[in-house]
């Protein structure tokens, strides 16, 4: 029987053991960390996940996908808080397209529960790896709770051990031409649990992200299953009034969240109480090349670790996992055609990802309160709704297809800077009529697309 070591049970490292085990693989899988489902442990640094188009297609693929919808909340579109307690809603796609919320715990349990029910894969806890070779496929892996090494070899090698791969660290970044960075963004996040109400009920409405957007940071708040929501803090490590070094007191932390998201802070006047509950953590985005070598491949954030402001890390991750599939029906067991496809075409895709979630962080926090922006986005809406076989925008085609992130991104640069060009033109604002921007719109997409 054909076999694979993957390092790392985490969502990416989970779910390709299933897909292995289905292609008739013997599995076995290695985990730094305790067992998640008997260990009261953190599932890493959680920050709730978006599920979207590419997430779904990997895990339908292998019917798994109900199991997974059993355990998220859709949600339809965003909600934005002002400092007044105002509220404005943007709308995700177009016929309730939604993206679900999904706690990374639970959904890291339930991959890792549905991997060992196929009967090919075992996953064993406690197992650090402290050094590779990537040509014969021999790993070796320090217990952490013992000390002793153990070695394995297998026919491949994948390592899905996250944003700093114990598999590349130890082996492939000393390889020559090996390229790597890591690059840290100045801006870093703490969580906050917001309780469901006394009876089980949410404290605001469900099925929708949350977004406090104060320019250089802002909350956001996703639901979880129970009613409660997962609260993210993202701000300025220092140099800024507003910054992480200078909530320092439970003084500082209450008077903060009182003045700056006042409707927020009247859910949760304790605020200050919860603040230590979850480390404050920072935010990398990594870039190599190659990922593979011998027979030892790099899969998700091992790969292509990224920040979470699109809501693209797992379902990125899901996709290299559809895509290697995809390559193992074309090429059989040549691994070696396999792992020079699958970098060829997924390497521009994770850096395009990495690129866009970046760019969204800027229209989180700052655009997505901008009136300017808010025009701009119904006049999107607007030609999606009248030629919906034309015109994709950015955000759709991210989450609700599976078009190459690299095409989302140059695409929807292009046509954000059409928009911003037929607005300046006809000097539309949102006092213009409808029917003039209908008006303005088929011009513009006369030239552009050729609408006859």
């Amino acid at each position: 029987m054909k076999t694979a070591t993957i390092v790392g049970s985490g969502l990416v490292g989970s779910l390709w053991a299933v897909y292995l085990a289905k292609e008739g693989y013997s599995v076995k899988v290695y985990e730094k960390r305790p067992d998640l489902r008997k260990a009261k442990i953190s599932a890493g640094k959680s920050i709730n996940l978006a599920t979207s188009y590419r997430g779904w297609k990997a895990l339908d693929a292998i019917g798994i996908g109900d199991e997974i919808r059993k355990i998220a909340v859709p949600m339809y579109g965003r909600t934005m808080h002002d400092t007044d307690g105002n509220i404005t809603y943007q709308p995700y796609g177009i016929n309730k397209q939604a993206i679900y919320s999904v706690s990374r715990g639970e959904i890291n349990c339930k991959l890792m529960d549905i991997a060992e029910q196929t009967g090919k894969v075992e996953i064993v806890f406690n197992q650090d790896c402290v050094n590779a070779d990537l040509e014969k496929g021999t790993c070796w892996f320090r217990n952490t709770e013992n000390g002793t090494t153990t070695e394995v070899t297998s026919d491949l090698v994948f390592a899905t051990d996250g944003a700093f791969s114990a598999v590349r660290y130890n082996a492939m970044q000393k390889l020559d031409r090996f390229s790597y960075s890591q690059n840290y963004i100045e801006d870093g996040y703490r969580e906050i649990l917001l309780p469901a109400n006394a009876d089980g009920t949410f404290k605001m409405e469900k099925n929708t992200l949350h977004i406090w957007p104060r320019g250089r940071f802002m909350l956001i708040a996703l639901p979880n299953f129970d009613g409660s929501f997962t609260c993210t803090l993202f701000m300025p490590f220092d140099g800024d009034k507003n910054c992480f070094n200078n909530l320092t007191t439970p003084e500082k932390v209450t008077e903060f969240f009182k003045s700056t998201f006042p409707d927020f802070y009247d859910m949760i006047p304790d605020v200050a109480e919860h603040w230590g509950n979850h480390p404050l953590s920072s935010l990398a985005i990594v870039r190599c090349y190659p990922w593979f070598h011998g027979k030892t491949y790099l899969m998700g954030d091992a790969a292509h670790a990224t920040v979470p402001f699109f809501g693209q890390g797992m379902n990125c991750g899901f996709e290299d996992c559809t895509v290697m599939w995809e390559l193992m029906k074309k090429h059989g067991d040549n691994w070696k055609k396999i792992g020079e496809e699958y970098q060829i075409v997924r390497k521009p895709n994770g850096d395009a990802v990495q690129d866009l979630s970046l760019q969204n962080y800027l229209v989180m926090r700052n655009k997505v309160a901008d009136p300017e922006y808010l025009l701009l986005q119904k006049i999107e809406r607007r030609i999606a709704e009248l030629y919906p076989d034309k015109y994709f925008p950015m955000y759709s085609m991210v989450s609700f297809s599976n078009i190459e992130y690299k095409t989302a991104l140059e695409k929807g640069n292009s046509q954000e800077n059409m928009i911003k060009e037929m607005i300046d033109e006809n000097n539309i604002n949102h006092a213009t009529s409808a029917t003039d921007i209908d008006l303005f719109i088929y011009r513009q997409l006369e030239k552009v697309f050729s609408i006859a």
